[in-house]
């Protein structure tokens, strides 16, 4: 009966979601930025063309501003309605399982031919929510292990280059506009970012 249920409301999500693809953006190498001479200047560069990523819907929709999640583009409410539960994997009764699985799942729908998924699929924790919130107040929360998941910058640089929900922002199947550049693209910008400093831009 529940697996019943789950497909019902997996089917119902895609019927009443629809997506557009557009081509993947791009992301400045760390070499374009060599010519910056002030080094905090460089490491503030370097954090702005990564932000592009975290900015992205990709990111945006698994750091939502509150624990209710969102989905798409726009950041419109999941459908159905879901919230992250006590653990950011959904609450017991609807875990974010019952429809996304280690990868994405292909449909038959042809407007939407994938479930999203991913490995360790479900939100950032609530003290790692940025949806709303500019460049450098992303950049001072991320850096800040009160509101980053407990994470040194270390960790935080493992979590950009190797996490596979941050990989599969890069590829999120078809229907989906994937965040700009490649995850070794992130990493090296956010790696670059860190050894100059992990200087913040002013706004």
């Amino acid at each position: 009966m529940r697996s019943t249920i789950s497909t019902g409301v997996c089917l119902f999500a895609l019927a009443a979601v629809p997506m557009l693809a557009e081509g993947p953006a791009s992301l400045k190498p760390v070499s374009a930025f060599a010519t910056i001479a002030d080094e905090h200047e460089r490491s503030s560069a370097l954090f702005v063309e990564a932000a592009k990523v975290l900015t992205s819907p990709r990111c945006l929709n698994c750091h939502p501003a509150t624990r209710d999640v969102t989905q798409g583009d726009d950041l419109h409410a999941h459908v159905p309605f879901v919230t992250a539960g006590r653990y950011g994997v959904g609450d017991p009764a609807l875990p974010c399982r019952s429809c996304h699985q280690t990868s994405n799942t292909s449909t038959l729908a042809e407007s939407i031919p994938n479930i999203p998924g991913s490995p360790g699929w479900g939100l950032a924790p609530a003290s790692m929510a940025w949806q709303g919130k500019s460049v450098r107040e992303i950049c001072l929360q991320i850096q800040d292990p009160t509101r980053n998941g407990g994470m040194s910058l270390e960790k935080l640089r493992q979590h950009m280059a190797a996490d596979p929900v941050v990989g599969w922002g890069f590829q999120p199947g078809d229907g989906r506009i994937p965040a700009p550049g490649s995850q070794a693209q992130l990493a090296a910008l956010i790696d670059a970012w860190i050894a100059t400093g992990a200087q913040c831009p002013q706004r």
